[in-house]
């Protein structure tokens, strides 16, 4: 009953512990949504720092700043910001085979099928080219291009300084009322009936009083783990990485306009570029190699003059089973962690910034809002589970240990139960609340070396003429289109250009 009373006080008092990009997104959103109503804190400390590297995003952050109305150009100007068209896979397939999975459609779908249907039933023709020749986005990044076209006609991501990006968002967060409070947090305090949490005991002696709490504070989890215990689950077996280094270097050329993923023996490097330096850094499982030779490796595989030391970051996959717990919501790395080979950390902090913004609870909080916040993260993040362990599990590279037991391990049945129907039937069929969408799996499937036994039959009314007219008429419109796109760098240049860093400094 005390812990039914003390979940049904309303929400009038919110502190959110950690800053950085989740902590920073986190004030941004609920000040502009809510702060009028609320006493909004951020507690931090500058001694303690952030894990920094999430650079590479996806689409779907344009929808999170256009709800919070920012100014495009003045935040990438101010985040040092770069376009990104998707993302190049580098020796995934088989060593020396890269594809790009990007972020636009592919082709012209059918409500019977989807384009690659007809695309399939074309190259069995021999008049169909590339999968990617039909898709703008692929076309432009491989051509270095960008603009912004009319009618949103080109979907796109940014690469950004993440350092930047959360300095950027306090200012803003501070403007619609959340305080930021610095200290370090020596101890949280829980009510020994509900076992709900009171207050955050800073080591000044400052106490923070909340009615909820967002914890923000990285893999340590110190509100929702440490202190509430929520379980973890592991998710090693499919997901062997539990490694990172990550080094940044200056530009040495024009930016393009995608991350590389560029695979080795035991695991993988980015490059992202920005337009003041390169963000670079290599996944492995430690499992397979030492933390020296992978660092030598990252180190023979970069450009650019080395602007900081390589730094060695631990991690885990896996999610709390709840996220939601008690008086506490975890988000960002508190929360769960899936390595960044799809850009999907930052996405995953903005879902659940927008999940409990949709069930805010300010007249008390409900057991049943709590279950369904949890079942809606637990499924969201299941399913990008299973298209991030694709790219391990469909492979053709045998070349190294690594690789072979990828390969070969056992896939979570959900993700086994799409290969075999792509397989099978060149078939994609997915959940309204998924992620990613169809041409994104069939991207990544065909680009990793699944092809499918069979295409729909609505591709077999078409004669060769009909079929070869509707290929060629996206091809040539992709061709078209992409040939009036200015030069990358040039466009970067010319909408938003960096600011100088004294700009974001906290005043």
């Amino acid at each position: 009953m005390r812990d039914e009373q003390s979940r049904r006080r309303p929400v009038r008092r919110v502190v959110i512990a950690g800053g950085g990009t989740a902590g920073w997104m986190v004030a941004a959103a609920i000040s502009r949504s809510l702060g009028k109503v609320l006493d909004i804190k951020l507690v931090e400390s500058d001694e303690i720092g952030t894990v920094g590297v999430g650079e590479a995003t996806i689409p779907s952050l344009l929808n999170f700043h256009r709800l919070l109305e920012i100014d495009e150009q003045e935040f990438m100007a101010a985040t040092k910001a770069t376009f990104k068209l998707g993302i190049s896979f580098e020796n995934w397939r088989n060593v020396n085979e890269d594809y790009i999975h990007s972020f636009g459609m592919t082709g012209t779908d059918h409500w019977t099928a989807g384009f690659n249907h007809f695309w399939r039933k074309g190259r069995e023709r021999k008049l169909a080219g590339d999968y990617g020749d039909y898709c703008l986005e692929l076309k432009a990044a491989q051509m270095n291009r960008f603009g912004h076209l009319p009618c949103e006609g080109i979907n796109y991501a940014y690469h950004l300084d993440a350092s930047a990006y959360a300095r950027y968002l306090r200012r803003y967060s501070e403007g619609y009322g959340a305080r930021r409070i610095e200290g370090r947090i020596a101890k949280v305090h829980t009510d020994a009936a509900s076992g709900c949490i009171t207050a955050l005991q800073l080591d000044s002696g400052a106490m923070l009083e909340g009615d909820l709490f967002i914890d923000c504070t990285g893999f340590r989890a110190l509100l929702a783990g440490e202190t509430l215990g929520a379980e973890f689950e592991d998710w090693s077996q499919w997901l062997h990485n539990d490694s990172a280094i990550a080094v940044q270097t200056s530009s040495s050329g024009p930016a393009v306009p995608y991350t590389r993923a560029i695979a080795h023996e035991w695991g993988w490097q980015w490059r992202i570029p920005l337009q003041h330096r390169v963000g670079n850094g290599i996944v492995f499982s430690s499992k397979f190699v030492d933390d020296e030779t992978a660092r030598a490796r990252l180190m023979s595989n970069i450009t650019g003059e080395q602007l900081v030391q390589p730094r060695v970051i631990r991690f885990k996959p896996g999610q709390r089973r709840k996220v939601w717990n008690k008086n506490c919501i975890a988000i960002g790395l508190a929360s769960g962690f899936l390595e960044p080979i799809e850009s999907t950390s930052i996405h995953l902090i903005q879902r659940g910034i927008i999940r409990l913004l949709q069930m805010f609870p300010s007249n008390g909080i409900f057991q049943s809002e709590i279950d369904e916040y949890n079942t809606q993260a637990w499924s969201e993040i299941e399913h990008i589970r299973d298209f991030i362990i694709l790219h391990y599990k469909v492979t053709n590279r045998r070349d190294a240990a690594f690789w072979r037991h990828c390969a070969a391990m056992e896939v979570p049945a959900s993700l086994r139960h799409r290969i075999d129907m792509f397989r099978e039937t060149g078939r994609v069929f997915r959940l309204s609340n998924e992620l990613f969408a169809e041409n994104s799996w069939v991207q990544v499937m065909l680009g990793q070396g699944i092809t499918p036994m069979q295409h729909h039959p609505s591709a077999d009314l078409m004669g060769d003429a009909e079929l070869s007219c509707f290929l060629d008429s996206i091809r040539s419109n992709v061709a078209r289109t992409v040939a009036q796109l200015p030069p990358h760098q040039q466009y970067l240049e010319n909408y938003c250009a960096a600011y100088m860093e004294e700009y974001l400094a906290p005043k």
